[in-house]
């Protein structure tokens, strides 16, 4: 028993070592284009119809750190906004399954084969289903008015220095707090893979092909795993005997699909579209996996994780207690609430429940939508307690559901006998 826990303890610290480095640096590139690349820049270049806008679509999903149920509300806004159905659905699909962060932790695994052609493979993927949602007909895609004036000079108007914050507060704050739970749990499966399945089991309980595929298919699409928390285990079921193929396969469903994901599309798109969104990610998961093996088969590339000699062990070390620190923080509770500010006597206030949030994307993405309906000074979004405190003048409450329903999300307004406090007027 000793041993086994020496192992598992031990493979833990080297997974972490391995990938401590570049997921730093990820987080870092990760903040650095979140401050770049706003919704509203996302939203002036898919806002066009045809297949340029699914491309485009595609093309901006692949290094965005959106998770599988962070993805929908930007989708949704976006659709809001004028984006096409095909554009939203390449968005949705192509998303999840990379970003900056877990691409650099791919390579660090898996080697740069994988960590090119992992990205690749969403973007296809990302490419087709947006082409095949555009084409499968439906209602007329109907013109929304863009952000207003006042709402784009938020971006306009920050200096470098709260540009620069504001990346680092993104990269080592908000993204770990989405991520950490995952990542752990990723990484606590991964050394428990390796300490407790013999070498190459998995290849002669499975025998490989496309039957294996299949098998991590199935596992993958129902269950929620973000880009990055799957790559470990996806290194780790490889080095047991899983194909580079059906690793393949898993990275591109776990991230790509969960039970809830499915059911929002559903509710956002409607039945067809949730079909075919769904049968591509399996196809175009399984097209990838065999390509990949056949590649791998035929010699015209090798597989290889990145060199232990590519960062000294002091690099390595310092960077694996740097993510301890971090990860550990973001999954501390909050000790203080941010301070509100004071309300004038004429100020309206309303308080919404929402179900559904997940993650950080999710409580930006609300707080947008309430702020851009007329009336609403302020939006003071709660992931944990599922709600939402809108300050205001004259708006209209079930204008503000509609808008977070509109998301993809459940939306009620508490009255006077759910013992919640509505208050009209202060």
């Amino acid at each position: 028993m000793a041993d086994l826990l020496y192992s598992f303890v031990e493979d833990f610290w080297n997974v972490m070592g391995e990938m401590a480095p570049f997921l730093l640096f990820g987080f870092l590139m990760a903040g650095v284009l979140y401050v770049l690349i706003s919704p509203r820049t996302v939203e002036r270049h898919l806002g066009g119809k045809g297949m340029l806008s699914v491309v485009k679509a595609a093309i901006f999903g692949i290094p965005l750190p959106l998770c599988s149920c962070g993805v929908i509300p930007v989708a949704a806004s976006l659709r809001r906004h004028g984006a096409s159905r095909g554009a939203t659905a390449a968005l949705i699909i192509a998303t999840p399954q990379t970003g900056v962060d877990s691409i650099l932790v791919t390579f660090s695994l898996l080697g740069g084969m994988f960590a090119v052609f992992r990205p690749l493979a969403a973007l296809v993927s990302g490419m087709i289903g947006g082409w095949l949602v555009g084409s499968a007909g439906g209602a007329k895609d109907a013109e929304a008015p863009g952000p207003s004036g006042d709402q784009e000079s938020l971006y306009a108007g920050e200096g470098s220095g709260a540009r620069v914050l504001n990346a680092l507060r993104y990269g080592f704050v908000s993204l770990p707090r989405d991520i950490a739970k995952p990542l752990i749990v990723g990484l606590l499966i991964a050394g428990a893979i390796s300490a407790v399945v013999p070498d190459d089991y998995f290849a002669g309980l499975l025998g490989g092909g496309i039957g294996e595929m299949v098998l991590m298919m199935i596992v993958g699409i129902p269950l929620y795993v973000c880009a990055t928390a799957s790559v470990p285990v996806a290194a780790a079921l490889m080095l047991k005997g899983i194909s580079p193929g059906a690793a393949l396969v898993f990275l591109m469903t776990g991230p790509a699909t969960n039970a809830a994901t499915v059911a929002t599309v559903w509710k956002l798109m409607g039945r067809r579209n949730a079909l075919v969104y769904l049968g591509t990610v399996a196809f175009t998961a399984l097209a990838s996996g065999l390509l990949l093996d056949y590649i791998l088969a035929t010699g015209s590339a090798s597989f290889a994780a990145a060199a232990p000699w590519m960062l000294p062990a002091p690099v390595k070390i310092i960077s694996s207690f740097a993510l301890l620190a971090i990860l550990t923080a973001a999954l501390l509770p909050r000790l203080t609430r941010r301070a509100r500010a004071p309300l004038s006597d004429a100020m309206k206030t309303a308080m919404i429940n929402i179900q559904g949030m997940h993650c950080t994307h999710c409580v930006e993405s609300v707080a947008r939508a309430l702020g851009e309906c007329s009336g609403v000074e302020s939006a003071d979004v709660d992931l944990r307690g599922g709600r939402a405190v809108v300050h205001g003048h004259d708006f209209d409450v079930e204008a503000l559901r509609r808008a977070v329903e509109e998301l993809g999300y459940s939306a009620g307004v508490p009255n006077e006998a759910d013992g919640t406090e509505h208050n009209e007027g202060r």
